[in-house]
């Protein structure tokens, strides 16, 4: 948590309020992994926290508030994600470990923060423009990483000039997105986490290079 923390009626909490508020955060993204968005309240929050409801309001107006203060800084570190495309290679076998750590880093990042995800994805779904606008951030920077990675492989001829990267990044990222937002889903159909993990590598080196990985 960076910058001043402040109360909801615009006072600078202290160093005790600091602990109290974040205290109530992780309570509640605790909550989150075991309880319906919808069904979590005020009054359990507080309780779990060991404070009170009149506590939380000073701090968050309601738990969608206080959810949105979670999601985003979720969505600051899901920015990192560009780092697993930025200045990589796609060449050779170079390509094949770019295309295994961005699965994995997709992989990981959705695992960690699986309950305020599909919380996020839920609002979103349900046209609210905040959670909305977070997905795109979590997504938008690797999209337009891996955008780049296209387009250098075009300009040195080694990827068909008539794709589009914008929409080949866009379909990769959306695609890595929901199956690690699924992973649980795989196992039911008898697809262990091994086994599903190159053969999505495989199709983002597929999608951005064109061509079969050199292992």
């Amino acid at each position: 948590m960076t910058g001043q923390v402040r109360t909801v009626d615009g006072r600078v909490a202290g160093r005790r309020g600091q602990a109290t508020r974040q205290k109530l955060l992780d309570c509640l993204s605790e909550m989150l992994s075991s309880s319906p968005y919808r069904d979590v309240k005020v009054i359990d929050v507080a309780r779990k926290a060991g404070t009170s409801p009149a506590t939380f309001y000073q701090y968050f107006p309601d738990v969608e508030g206080a959810v949105l203060e979670i999601a985003e800084e979720m969505a600051r570190e899901g920015t990192g994600l560009t780092e697993l495309v930025a200045g990589r290679s796609w060449a050779g076998k170079a390509g094949w470990q770019s295309s295994e750590e961005l699965v994995d880093g997709f992989m990981d990042f959705w695992r960690r923060n699986d309950a305020i995800l599909r919380v996020i994805d839920l609002g979103a779904a349900e046209g609210d423009k905040r959670f909305y606008k977070l997905r795109m951030k979590i997504l938008g920077s690797v999209t337009t990483s891996l955008a780049d990675s296209v387009r250098e492989l075009q300009a040195k001829n080694r990827l068909d000039k008539d794709i589009n990267p914008a929409a080949m990044a866009g379909a990769l990222v959306t695609m890595l997105a929901a199956v690690a937002s699924h992973q649980k889903g795989f196992q039911t159909w008898g697809v262990k986490q091994a086994e599903l993990r190159p053969n999505l590598a495989l199709l983002v080196h597929l999608g951005i290079t064109g061509r079969k990985p050199s292992r």
